[in-house]
């Protein structure tokens, strides 16, 4: 019985200096969290981006937001903002982060700036037959930047924690192999391998051309005390639509957000609880299960609530587990890198140019005309472009962010072979440089390949950007201080 005593004293006591040295080791150190958000709603009036014609807005269903959290360790304060936009050109992006740099002192590279890929909001970036209103730019500049001065303003003693949950059945690989014997001709002539949103119930389907994420992970900050002051969610999910005609939603970002502020019962705080739904790595995935039964038609913004409604109850549950830190240590790395352009040949250009000229107005009409324009526009685009790449690291998460819309299978590999645990992406980050396929899709060809301003980045741009994004996260494992 001594013995047993002895050692149950052994053990308390190593605990005991276990936990002293870790109190010496953050004694004096307090970490900070700070949250806000912006309306960047759009005028009446104005372009809705995300369709291949272009659309004005006629009605506000609900109003538009950037997201923003400031987290402090003392010695290095990160800024991660999402706006719902359907992508967000660089140059604003990078303006944002200068007036917010300006007043706050948060060095541009630790601001993480993304869209949610919401196809229902304002038109930030010139894509297909939608031009953005240079006044609505210098607006999203703005109030993106407020929302990184309010976040950090609010800036507050917290306690951290990260969980990951997970909810597979909202995500479906949107890219399809068919049976063979009808070829599946595109815009420029030629023949891919694959279709994408072939339609539910088509008779010709043979399978997904790839898997799916339902990764959910979550970030919740809180005043040591546990009322909570933010949450951050990523999920791989390209976005939901069914809105009316016309009008603008953050689509199931925004809903999700609602409604985890009502599940946290954090919807009447002062400051403000803010949730936040990042984009994941979701070029190829979508919330449709062509391999499943037609359902019946769905009302307006029914199926994005429903969505939201499921993600948030797995995120709540996912919430619940989570341990947190009252302290941790932060860093980021940032780099930019070059990367060649798509450019068409001179055959390629003459065909789009005798489509263009056929066309019966300013307004393309058919597929073939719309990436006929996209074909001449895109050739006066630079031989090489530069996009940045960035690695937050959160103790012992990563989050990395590229400019992209990237395929699910180099989310699911960065997951996996990522020097942290857990780990994961956030798309259309820091500017906008369209699809992110793997050279494997390219060969498979289908809509995300289709050479145009959404998508004109070299075959091989994924692998030297992971090569790059993973290049990040070992420097940061390497130099991540003891806690």
């Amino acid at each position: 019985m001594r013995e047993i005593r002895r050692t149950l004293t052994c053990i308390v006591f190593a605990f005991a200096c276990l936990f002293s040295l870790r109190a010496q080791h953050t004694e004096g150190k307090v970490f900070r969290a700070g949250a806000a958000t912006s309306n960047i709603t759009p005028m009446v009036g104005s372009s809705i981006n995300g369709n291949l014609k272009d659309v004005l807005v006629r009605h506000i269903h609900d109003e538009t937001h950037a997201r923003s959290i400031v987290l402090d360790d003392g010695n290095t304060r990160l800024a991660i903002v999402v706006s719902d936009l359907c992508m967000v050109y660089r140059e604003t992006l990078d303006e944002a982060k200068r007036l917010a740099s300006k007043i706050t002192g948060i060095p541009v590279e630790n601001m993480m700036m993304s869209a949610t890929h919401t196809h229902s909001g304002g038109t930030a970036c010139s894509v297909f037959q939608s031009d953005p209103d240079k006044d609505y730019l210098r607006f999203l500049t703005q109030r993106i930047a407020d929302a990184v001065v309010r976040a950090n303003n609010n800036l507050a003693p917290a306690r951290i924690g990260w969980g990951v949950g997970s909810e597979p059945s909202q995500v479906f690989n949107r890219r399809w192999k068919m049976k063979p014997g009808k070829p599946l001709t595109n815009p420029f002539g030629g023949t891919d391998q694959v279709k994408m949103n072939p339609g539910i119930g088509n008779p010709d389907l043979l399978e997904p051309a790839g898997p799916t994420d339902p990764g959910l992970p979550i970030i919740s900050v809180q005043t040591p005390e546990g009322r909570p002051i933010a949450l951050l969610a990523n999920y791989s999910l390209h976005y939901v639509g069914g809105t009316g005609p016309g009008e603008i939603s953050a689509d199931y970002y925004g809903m999700f957000a609602r409604r985890m502020q009502q599940l946290l019962q954090a919807d009447h705080q002062d400051p403000s609880f803010v949730a936040i739904m990042s984009n994941g790595t979701s070029g190829n995935i979508n919330n449709v299960n062509f391999g499943g039964a037609l359902a019946p038609a769905a009302a307006p913004y029914s199926r994005m609530r429903q969505v939201a409604n499921i993600v948030a109850a797995e995120a709540y549950k996912t919430y619940q587990r989570i341990q947190y830190q009252d302290w941790i240590s932060l860093s980021a790395l940032q780099k930019e890198i070059t990367l060649g352009v798509r450019l068409p040949g001179k055959e390629e250009l003459a065909r789009a140019k005798a489509i263009v000229a056929k066309a019966d107005g300013p307004v393309m009409n058919t597929i073939e005309e719309i990436y006929a324009r996209e074909t001449i526009l895109i050739n006066e685009y630079p031989k090489e472009v530069s996009v940045i790449l960035q690695a937050f690291r959160l103790g012992d998460l990563l989050i990395a962010a590229a400019p992209c819309e990237v395929f699910v299978e180099i989310g699911l590999d960065f997951k996996a072979k990522a020097p942290f645990k857990p780990a994961f992406m956030i798309s259309l980050a820091n500017g906008y440089n369209g699809y992110l396929p793997t050279p494997e899709h390219h060969k498979l060809g289908g809509y995300e390949t289709w050479r145009a301003r959404s998508s004109y980045l070299e075959t091989n741009a994924s692998v030297k950007i992971m090569e790059t994004i993973f290049g990040l996260a070992q420097k940061l494992k390497q130099e991540q201080p003891k806690q």
